[in-house]
């Protein structure tokens, strides 16, 4: 175990067994144990307290976020500590993995947060779990961003303010997106993580998760898309030209002659050409997703219009 003081920020909202299996995955790698509840109504406060973890109460009366409930968790943490494992509470972090980061973090001074390998618990429990497992086979080396799960410098993330806590969704690639452009860096190593129990078994949970991938993508580009970087600018554009734009103009098209609706012949070659280098499962959900992306983007924008976009997707 590294010599500086390490912490770990555990959010969730009615995780059941799966709390109690990250909560204890994490008694002996860290000097502080934090759980933030997001209204929880199955007794996750108690049980985390029962397990010795500090449980910090959301406000009920503002709606949740899981980057209003980090930075929370990251308001209760005791001075002195260098390096906080962030992570959600349907994980179990490995038992060498919080060893392994702050290591790396302490041999380079100028990295703001590690991220390992994040593995679905149940891949072959459906294919949605399966397609979760693949998103976070990323490459290893420096990062644009990382997800929920990682190891970071406290100093580096009060540096930057912490979590833009208004997000719904995307919260952390924002957060790396400052800390890089204040001369942090981000790395994924080559170590394993945690461990993800998704639970999803279900057409309409896959679809929701891809709504808020495209509010993400939405809101991103929103915020920092003029940027050197173009923040999520491509993907906002990916989005809204298949899941939008493409098929209205065909089925406007088509008004005008029946047979320019062959034109919709474009999405199986897209599908196609996406198997080459991905398979046919993968190919198939990613161009699906294009239509529940561009149905989360499109509230964005017009609840944005109407000024009231905070909120319009509720937290897990």
């Amino acid at each position: 175990m590294s010599s500086a003081a390490i912490a770990a920020v555990v959010i969730g909202r009615n995780e059941g067994a799966r709390l109690i299996r990250c909560l204890r995955s994490l008694q002996e790698q860290v000097q502080q144990l934090v759980y933030v509840d997001s209204g929880s109504t199955d007794g996750s406060a108690a049980v985390a307290r029962d397990l010795g973890a500090e449980v910090v109460d959301l406000d009920l009366s503002q709606p949740f976020t899981a980057a209003r409930a980090r930075n929370a968790g990251l308001a209760a943490l005791q001075p002195g500590i260098a390096f906080v494992q962030f992570v959600d509470g349907d994980c179990e972090v490995d038992p060498d993995w919080i060893a392994t980061a702050a290591q790396f973090l302490q041999a380079h001074p100028r990295i703001a947060a590690a991220c390992g390998r994040r593995r679905e618990r149940f891949p072959q429990a459906s294919v949605y779990n399966r397609l979760c497992d693949a998103e976070w086979d990323t490459p290893v080396g420096e990062a644009q961003a990382c997800g929920g799960d990682a190891l970071m410098r406290v100093a580096a993330v009060y540096t930057v303010g912490g979590y833009r806590g208004g997000l719904i969704a995307g919260e952390e690639p924002e957060l790396c997106l400052r800390l890089r452009r204040a001369g942090w860096q981000v790395w994924r190593l080559d170590a394993e993580m945690t461990l993800h129990d998704a639970q999803m078994l279900r057409f309409s949970q896959w679809w929701n998760r891809s709504r808020r991938a495209g509010h993400a993508f939405a809101e991103g580009a929103a915020l920092h898309g003029a940027g050197p970087e173009r923040h999520w600018v491509t993907e906002t554009r990916r989005t809204l030209m298949w899941g939008a734009v493409l098929p209205a103009a065909i089925l406007m098209a088509g008004l005008l002659s029946p047979y320019l609706l062959l034109a919709m012949v474009i999405y199986p070659a897209q599908i196609l050409r996406l198997s080459r280098k991905m398979g046919f499962e993968r190919a198939l959900y990613s161009l699906l997703g294009k239509f529940a992306e561009a149905t989360g983007a499109l509230e964005f924008y017009w609840r944005r219009w109407r000024g009231t976009a905070r909120g319009i997707l509720e937290y897990k």
